[in-house]
């Protein structure tokens, strides 16, 4: 009798299981058909399952388990890929812990990295976090931040106010000249030309291919140069210390010195808080997790290792069907 009741159990649990991942899969747009198809990809969220579920990445070797943080985050109808969204009330995130990011840990001298999100964007006052794996200490001056990469919004201390700032960051913590002498913050990101649109559904990426930052509103990049007195990049750093000591530009914008890579035994005593967790709506900055965390509804994200094309950043645009959403809003 203990045994048959055991053997139902475990075949009940198997049910739930199979019941949660099979509806999901089945609800796919063909649009998430054409993310899935794309080379390279790391993890994709369609953001399908209930409040109170972790949000578990679909069509990648490794499955990524996105872990709410400070309560149920709610999923509301009319999103690109699964028909849903999660929504984010500036109070809740989404993470997975540094230990299991597992192949999202994208680091090194070489390595490359995209991503790309469908968003609707509330309330751009300041500082907001689409996603990434970056943590950046407790204010100006702080080096111990394990930074690496993210998709950022509104940075307007080295010009990008209101605008798509994707970081990368190779020390983890501020910005170094050729020289080693330091910015008081990280200031190693492209800028878009566009604002990033707010109370719509719009398309958000980024490319880095171990040199350049790019950045894409609605699948586009708009190509940027530097106005040093205007972006408030008048530093060397930004002016004569890109490739061949010209400047680094901002979309695309130069860093070509790979991406940060935390190592538990080098870091243990100048980044004693660890590797950065894989974060979505919100970042360790200024000492707090939720200081700059973001509001609005996310209906997709995905993450590459390697930088995609314009042509392929323009098809997972297409893929998003935004103007649908925004007529149905």
């Amino acid at each position: 009798m203990k045994r048959s009741l055991l053997v139902i159990g475990l075949l009940l649990g198997m049910w739930q299981l199979t019941s949660l991942a099979v509806p999901l899969a089945d609800a796919l747009s063909p649009g998430a058909k054409v993310v899935l198809k794309t080379p390279g990809l790391v993890a994709f969220w369609t953001f399908g399952e209930p409040a109170g579920q972790p949000r578990l990445s679909v069509g990648a070797k490794q499955k990524h388990a996105l872990q709410e943080v400070s309560g149920p985050i709610a999923r509301v109808q009319g999103g690109p890929f699964s028909g849903y969204a999660a929504e984010l009330n500036g109070t809740q995130y989404f993470r997975i812990p540094y230990a299991e990011t597992g192949d999202l840990n994208i680091s090194g001298p070489h390595a490359q990295v995209s991503m790309f999100a469908a968003v609707r964007i509330i309330d751009l006052k300041q500082s907001r976090t689409i996603a990434g794996m970056w943590s950046e200490g407790k204010g100006a001056n702080d080096d111990t931040g394990t930074r690496q990469y993210a998709l950022l919004m509104n940075m307007p201390t080295y010009g990008g106010p209101l605008q798509l700032t994707p970081h990368i960051s190779s020390e983890g913590g501020v910005t170094r000249r050729a020289d080693g002498s330091a910015f008081p913050w990280c200031a190693d990101y492209a800028a878009s030309v566009s604002k990033v649109p707010e109370e719509e559904w719009c398309t958000l990426g980024f490319t880095y291919d171990g040199k350049y930052i790019r950045a894409y509103v609605n699948g586009v990049l708009e190509a940027r140069p530097l106005d040093p007195v205007k972006d408030k990049r008048t530093d060397r750093y930004f002016t004569s210390e890109g490739p061949s000591g010209k400047d680094r530009g901002m979309n695309p914008y130069y860093h070509g010195r790979g991406i940060f890579r935390y190592d538990a035994k080098l870091h243990a005593t100048t980044k004693p808080g660890g590797g950065s967790d894989f974060t979505v709506g919100a970042r360790y900055a200024v000492g707090s997790m939720l200081r700059e965390a973001t509001k609005g509804k996310f209906g997709g994200l995905a993450v590459f290792n390697r930088a995609l094309t314009d042509a392929e950043m323009k098809r997972l645009h297409d893929a998003a069907n935004i103007p649908a959403l925004n007529q149905t809003r």
